[in-house]
């Protein structure tokens, strides 16, 4: 393969094949018609000698050979971006960018309608797509482009990435307004004596609560483990469960909030992106806008 003779445009539609799975979404995202989607895909099976994309049940599924290259692909794409990124000027106003953020529910749930309505402001065509992202697949997708970028704990730990505090989130207990436990202090003998729910996407490892009770010789009891914030919610709502949770987040719920009797560290969000974005336009211009959504909401 001769790469004078080959459309460097084509690689952006395999790149939106590979993500999107979809014809009609690549051409709504890339601003083409469904068959000039369909007639580089064309090309690029030339190209390749390859499928590289086939219809399923659950879209256009990627050939070993595609899955071999896409790696490659968005590599090349990156340091293209970056090298143009770099000295082009990025107006929010006329961008159609679609940001791809990585957080889970308890930074959507906070953050996102503020986001929005900040966004919407100065950047009425700009959208945000938020998705759940492994820690372990974190800096990989951040490099590869699959995310711009990553709200997390600071426990996300790579070279390639560049980061940035921009709160903390103490915690507190929650529990049902008609709670035993609800009127008055609450002891350490009736923290751990109780039942808890903990919220955790991870199916084992300890959180901020164990630790600080291990650092101090107790254990607590879980009764419950749950992948969500909101389903946490519901479930104290109705139970006798306690929920360490995070204040700002406890207040907006319907439940009673008591301090811990115990210290614990809180929750640490930073941000996160692939340092071959570090002086894109674009990105520097949404990290500014979620850095002060942040400090809005948790301040």
């Amino acid at each position: 393969m001769r790469l004078e003779k080959v459309d460097l445009n084509l690689f952006v539609v395999f790149d939106a094949l590979y993500r999107e799975r979809s014809v009609t979404k690549v051409a709504h995202l890339l601003n083409l018609t469904q068959p000039a989607v369909s007639n580089a895909l064309g090309r690029l099976r030339q190209t390749f000698d390859d499928h590289l994309f086939v219809k399923t049940r659950e879209g256009m599924s990627p050939t070993p050979v595609a899955d071999s290259v896409v790696k490659d692909v968005r590599e090349a794409l990156s340091l293209l971006g970056r090298s143009v990124g770099a000295n082009a000027r990025f107006d929010p106003f006329r961008s159609q960018k679609v940001f791809r953020l990585g957080m889970n529910d308890l930074a959507e749930s906070l953050l996102l309608p503020r986001l929005h309505e900040a966004v919407r402001e100065v950047a009425p065509a700009i959208a945000i797509t938020s998705y759940y992202v492994e820690r372990e697949a974190a800096t990989a997708e951040l490099k590869g482009g699959v995310i711009d970028l990553l709200l997390d704990a600071p426990a996300v730990n790579a070279r390639e990435l560049g980061h940035k505090h921009i709160g903390e989130l103490p915690y507190v207990v929650a529990m049902r307004p008609e709670h035993p436990l609800a009127s008055g202090d609450l002891s350490l003998e009736n923290y751990l004596a109780a039942e808890h729910i903990h919220v955790s996407s991870r199916r084992k490892g300890r959180g901020q609560v164990e630790m600080a009770l291990h650092g101090m010789g107790f254990q607590r009891t879980i009764a419950m483990r749950v992948q969500n914030y909101l389903v946490a919610s519901r479930i104290t709502e109705g139970t006798d469960l306690l929920w360490t949770v995070p204040r700002v987040l406890a207040e907006t719920l319907p439940l009673a909030v008591v301090e811990l009797p115990f210290a614990v560290e809180p929750l640490s969000w930073h941000l996160f992106w692939h340092r071959n974005a570090a002086d894109d336009p674009a990105s520097r211009w949404m990290r500014d806008m979620i850095e002060s959504v942040s400090h809005a909401v948790l301040s």
